[in-house]
């Protein structure tokens, strides 16, 4: 036997996963491309904002706050909301996420490129973090290694089959044995479980674009808050002197590596823009991620319960880096068979036993 855990996919969940289960035994990660975090965590907004979210993102989010200060990723951020007349999203979203209502002239003076006629209500939040995402993945990774893992990159699984004492994975460049497999798979979570002989469980992956704009002239955008539309129909973030802007939208597609729609991008800045008095003259850069989701957009974790030996950690759906500290805690105790601190109705919540 190679390990004694094989972890596939090397994205923030596999990588914190490979740190705390190399605490228990040997770990393998297999990343299928040529560097971590390669498709949707290195393509996040890399925002720690912990009551974004539904009840059980919400919950693993705030109980990873300790762990991402420990590892000294987040820098001071804050969450600005706009909304124009009528808007039916803004008062849930604000008391949801506990935020002040402030005025336009008050957001104008956050912000401002701003348009106070546009903006019927706002609201701010001070608790909304940005994340150095790349320290966070090369932390894990390096306590990974120091504890003996091995991480793999470019070892695409291409089979994966079950026999008496464990799993064999073969990736065309070898073949890699270990006692329990580790579904972190991300938008492919359903596909690895085919090969494992698992019930997909019908995650969703869906595109969201994002371009990088020059920030408007004569502004320094470094302090300025992360800004949203109400009901999430675009945001704004400073992002090391430009801005990152995104139409937010949650598209079905299938696994693959994914692009920026030129249409949909286009719509995105145009509600930007109803909201600034910068328009957008250029684009430095665009791309897209695959945020993934269960049926109940709720992350999956915990062991298949028809499949000895395969365990699910999936479906995090965008909010990977701010629930990674909780979430990889939890699937390390559920492997090791060790109690731990979640709450029983959260485990319950997020276990993947829970679609039938």
């Amino acid at each position: 036997m190679d390990c004694d855990f094989l972890i596939i996919g090397g994205g923030i969940a596999g990588v914190s996963a490979a740190a705390r289960l190399s605490e228990l035994g040997q770990v393998i990660l297999l990343e299928a491309e040529d560097h971590l975090a390669h498709h949707a965590s290195g393509r996040s907004a890399a925002l720690y904002e912990p009551r974004y979210g539904n009840a059980a993102v919400v919950a693993l989010s705030l109980a990873s706050e300790e762990d991402l200060r420990r590892r000294d990723v987040l820098s001071p951020r804050g969450l600005l909301m706009v909304a124009g007349p009528d808007d039916p999203h803004f008062e849930a979203e604000a008391k949801a996420m506990e935020m002040t209502p402030v005025s336009a002239a008050e957001a104008c003076a956050m912000v401002p490129i701003l348009r106070a006629g546009a903006i019927a209500r706002a609201a701010h939040a001070d608790h909304a973090w940005d994340i150095d995402t790349d320290r966070l993945v090369q932390g894990f990774a390096r306590e990974a290694r120091g504890r003996g893992a091995r991480i793999l990159t470019g070892a695409r699984v291409k089979a994966l089959t079950r026999g008496a004492e464990g799993w064999l994975a073969e990736t065309g460049r070898e073949a890699l044995t270990g006692r329990i497999v580790v579904n972190a798979a991300g938008a492919w979570v359903d596909e690895v479980a085919r090969m494992a002989g698992a019930r997909p469980l019908g995650f969703t992956p869906m595109r969201r674009s994002m371009a990088r704009i020059p920030a408007p002239a004569g502004h320094a955008v470094g302090g300025w808050p992360m800004v949203f539309g109400a009901g999430e129909t675009w945001y704004m973030k400073p992002d090391a002197g430009a801005l990152i802007v995104s139409p937010a939208e949650e598209h079905p597609m299938e696994p693959h590596d994914a692009w920026a729609d030129d249409m949909v991008l286009a719509e995105g800045l145009a509600r930007y823009e109803d909201f600034v008095t910068e328009p957008v003259t250029r684009l430095l850069a665009s791309w897209a991620g695959l945020r993934t989701f269960a049926p109940d957009r709720a992350p999956v974790i915990g062991p298949d319960p028809q499949v000895p030996g395969f365990f699910w950690l999936a479906g995090q759906g965008g909010y990977g880096f701010q629930s990674c500290g909780a979430a990889s805690r939890l699937a390390a105790d559920l492997i090791g068979g060790r109690s731990g601190g979640t709450d029983a109705d959260l485990v319950a919540a997020l276990s993947p036993a829970r679609f039938g």
